[in-house]
């Protein structure tokens, strides 16, 4: 049996297991509320959810769009660690304030706590509607990300047998199907074997590239030869993209809508601390490990330009089934893992982006068992629509990903300086919003990625922020000031 045979053989096995636990999950379905179906019912323990959250962290983005990457760019590509640990940390300065809030008032989407926030003010509406657009936005990108890399896995794995477009589909329905059936509980457990199976599958393949390539030193000898300015000590620009990435990605990672629904759906407080504190270890287990694949795949792997190089993963193992029996069967395991992680959080991104439309954009009722059903009708436009445009890949996966988060990070005001400072106003926030887009998005019109190193978002944050705080200083002393003019005539009237 070919590898490409082998591949398919390990896919269908994948897909039936799959179907399975989501018939499981369905039978275990309360009832067709929004928050059983969104939330798992709000009954999430420690394990599942550290699961869950691992396998939405570390997507196709990670197990393609950084290896090709580090591919790209060589060893400066070593801050990818850097920014994952960025957002562990930020994290910390989210959950512990918002989980209290969202589990005494039964929030169930990201706008629930706009409205409890702004909801009195004359401008809360439209921060809800700002930052919903942007979190569509980046929802839709972030799912069109995982279905292009679900096309490239699923190719180069099974040798052409089953072709790009035809995994996209076909994996793009399986996705459709298990949510519908069984919402964030099918999600949740299907994260949780898809989690394991992603760790055995990188430390394998790891192991593998660097064995075989006679170890690290090695390696890095053989990348001085061929490409020396991939070991090359950064510049200053480089450095300050290092700093601004890792703003980008610690910030705007935080706001991610399907993570601060694992925020809502967690059973309780302590099984939220206990997942964020196993947390804290992935960075290096993951992303570290990724990173040392892509470099290792550059002396391997000759002439990868562009999104080409976001093969690097499925080309190494091809590679390594070639060796033998046994080395193919550990391949099409790892072939698995790496599809079952994007499909994971392919899954929990259109689980949330089909909340946020139903409830925020569309103003349905949060308690309405008709609200769930719309959501899955908007679930299946959504994928109907990110297939089509995944069938004609244009960019990198690691340039999508920017795209995303330069506007994404844009919501960081209104959750994290609005949770930490009681006087934000709705106003200036909301200002401050759309003019951090009109930057981010406008730069990425005219082809402007960064400003000496740093991301055009960060730049845009930075005046979001601005406004946001300033604009509300100045709403809070003219409201004292026209309380003082107005109790004056008062005083001087008694």
């Amino acid at each position: 049996m070919s590898f490409g045979e082998l591949g398919v053989a390990a896919l269908c096995v994948y897909v039936v297991a799959v179907v399975c636990v989501a018939e499981l999950a369905r039978r275990a379905r309360q009832d067709l509320t929004p928050a059983d179906h969104f939330l798992a019912g709000r009954g999430l323990g420690a394990f599942i959810l550290f699961l869950t959250l691992y396998a939405t962290a570390y997507s196709g983005n990670s197990l393609l769009g950084y290896p090709g990457e580090a591919y790209r760019r060589g060893f400066s590509w070593i801050m990818s660690t850097g920014f994952m640990m960025a957002i562990i940390v930020v994290f910390h300065l989210l959950a512990p304030k918002l989980r209290p809030i969202a589990a005494s008032r039964g929030f169930l989407t990201p706008g629930d706590w706009l409205r409890h926030r702004f909801g009195g003010e004359r401008w809360g509406r439209a921060v809800l509607a700002g930052c919903a657009v942007l979190m569509t936005w980046a929802l839709a990108n972030f799912l069109l990300a995982q279905l292009t890399a679900m096309g490239h896995v699923t190719s180069q794995v099974t040798e052409g047998i089953i072709p790009a477009w035809a995994g996209v589909i076909g994996l793009a329905a399986l996705i459709l199907a298990y949510e519908t059936l069984g919402g964030m509980r099918a999600v949740a457990w299907t994260d949780a074997a898809q989690s394991i199976l992603m760790l055995f599958g990188l430390g394998a393949l790891l192991v593998w590239v660097l064995g075989d390539s006679g170890g690290l030193e090695a390696t890095t000898r053989a990348i001085v030869e061929m490409r020396p300015e991939a070991v090359a000590v950064p510049d200053l620009r480089e450095k300050a993209n290092w700093v601004s990435t890792i703003v980008l990605l610690g910030l705007a990672s935080v706001v991610y809508p399907q993570a601060i629904q694992r925020i809502y759906a967690a059973r309780s407080g302590k099984d939220l601390a206990r997942s964020f504190a196993w947390m804290s270890f992935m960075p290096l287990v993951t992303t570290t490990v990724v990173f040392l694949i892509g470099i290792a795949a550059i002396p391997r792997l000759a002439g990868l330009d562009g999104v080409g190089a976001d093969t690097v993963m499925p080309k190494l193992l091809a590679q390594w089934a070639a060796e033998g029996p046994g080395s193919a069967l550990l391949a099409a395991l790892v072939f698995v893992g790496a599809l079952a992680a994007i499909m994971s959080t392919a899954d929990s991104v259109l689980l949330s982006l089909s909340s946020i439309v139903a409830i925020d954009l569309l103003g349905r009722p949060a308690h309405d068992a008709e609200t769930t059903r719309l959501g899955k009708r908007i679930s299946t436009a959504i994928m109907a629509g990110m297939v089509i445009l995944a069938l004609t890949p244009r960019l990198t996966l690691w340039r999508l990903i920017e795209l995303k988060m330069e506007l994404l990070i844009q919501c960081v005001p209104a959750f994290l300086i609005a949770l930490h400072w009681k006087r934000l106003r709705a106003g200036p926030t909301f200002v401050g919003i759309v003019l951090g887009a009109c930057l981010a998005g406008g730069a990425a019109l005219l082809g402007t990625k960064r400003i000496e190193g740093v991301h055009v978002g960060v730049i845009g944050l930075a005046l979001n922020a601005l406004v946001a705080v300033l604009g509300s200083l100045w709403m809070g002393q003219a409201a004292r000031a026209g309380n003082a003019g107005t109790a004056t005539p008062s005083a001087s009237a008694r």
